[in-house]
């Protein structure tokens, strides 16, 4: 079913339990639903002996982004991409920077509409090369999200997945099968960080990322939203580079972003700039090739480098491509050494824009 009427899409990954309630088996969160009962995400209600998603086909407003705004720094840099999310999230992080879109419980008058083959169309007329799944997290509309995709492919638009990575094994498999690019949230690393801070775990997420990153074809990069005091400390940033390291490997880009106060954390001061710095520094000390600071103004945060000569092979201001220095094949012009990710011979053009763009009937 492909369509725009999203009040009683039929969704996937529940069961039902033995004292007449329903199960949610699409994210670690397991909720167990009465009729008429909404999931902890808002978007997933019971509506009888079935479960379904109440925004399939809705969107919170389509943007045209650079896709370093993603962030992706190795996926196709300079090119555009159609970006949308939905409403509602499966995570209830106290410092969430878009808590207008993922706590919304007042959508439906607001939502733009638009079937997956309106939003694949979308982005061929703008010469997107990507559409992303971003704003709110996509795991919580998995069946809209595939759905987009499967229409994007057909017409040769990738597609980019922008979310935290809370989501059990099978549509872990499912979502990802259709996913060209992921950006991942790692919040923090600790549990406790996550427990207190977000209402989740740890561990699905760091599962996520081995999963992706062994089991899939999918180009995954990393974002960790540095809070002063809270994830920030030398110790837990050496021991979240040396994972990523060890169980990812080097070449998986790391973003370290900066936080300003939000939501319920108001009272947290904004991330200084030098903290990202450490940050990034404590990271390639670890081994890691590539480590991006986001939010601020760091040149040498925003530099792609060869991880052989160290040689700056793209130059970024802000979201702006200032030089790039790769060959054909996407290796270093100056020892030959492969640069991870996907590369057009040339980089796109778009620049820093965001163009907001208006799919409804």
């Amino acid at each position: 079913m492909n369509g725009s009427d999203s009040t009683s899409y039929p969704a996937q990954y529940w069961h039902a339990l033995d004292d007449g309630r329903i199960q949610c088996d699409l994210c670690p969160r397991d909720c167990k639903l009465h009729d008429q009962q909404r999931g902890a995400c808002f978007v997933r209600q019971r509506q009888g002996d079935g479960l379904v998603l109440t925004t399939y086909g809705r969107s919170s407003g389509f943007c045209i982004d650079p896709i370093e705004k993603k962030p992706l720094n190795h996926f196709y840099p300079g090119s555009s991409v159609l970006s949308f999310g939905t409403a509602g999230c499966n995570l209830a992080c106290k410092f969430c920077q878009n808590w207008d879109i993922s706590k919304s419980r007042d959508m439906d008058r607001l939502m733009d509409q638009a079937s997956p083959e309106q939003i694949a169309e979308a982005a061929v007329r703008a010469g997107c090369r990507s559409v992303a799944f971003t704003y709110n997290d996509p795991v919580i509309f998995a069946e809209y999200a595939m759905d987009v995709a499967d229409a994007c492919h057909e017409r040769d638009i990738k597609t980019v997945a922008v979310t935290a990575g809370y989501i059990h094994e099978q549509p872990r498999r499912d979502f990802f099968a259709k996913m060209d690019a992921a950006n991942v949230d790692l919040k923090a690393f600790t549990e406790d960080f996550y427990f207190k801070l977000t209402g989740s775990h740890l561990q699905p997420v760091l599962d996520t990322l081995v999963y992706l990153r062994h089991e899939t074809k999918v180009w995954v990069e990393l974002t960790t939203l540095l809070i002063p005091g809270h994830n920030d400390s030398d110790q837990e940033l050496t021991a979240l580079s040396q994972w990523v390291a060890r169980e990812l490997g080097p070449d998986v880009p790391v973003h370290f972003s900066a936080f300003h106060p939000d939501h319920k954390m108001p009272d947290v001061p904004a991330t200084p700039k030098s903290t990202l710095v450490r940050a990034r520094q404590i990271a390639l000390d670890q081994g890691l090739h590539h480590v991006y600071t986001g939010n601020v103004h760091h040149a040498e945060g925003d530099t792609s480098h060869c991880p052989q000569c160290n040689s700056h092979l793209i130059e970024r201001d802000w979201y702006q491509i200032k030089r790039y220095r790769l060959t054909a094949e996407g290796s270093c012009p100056d020892c030959g050494t492969a640069l991870a990710g996907h590369f057009a011979e040339q980089a796109g053009h778009f620049g820093a824009r965001r163009i907001p763009v208006y799919l409804g009937a």
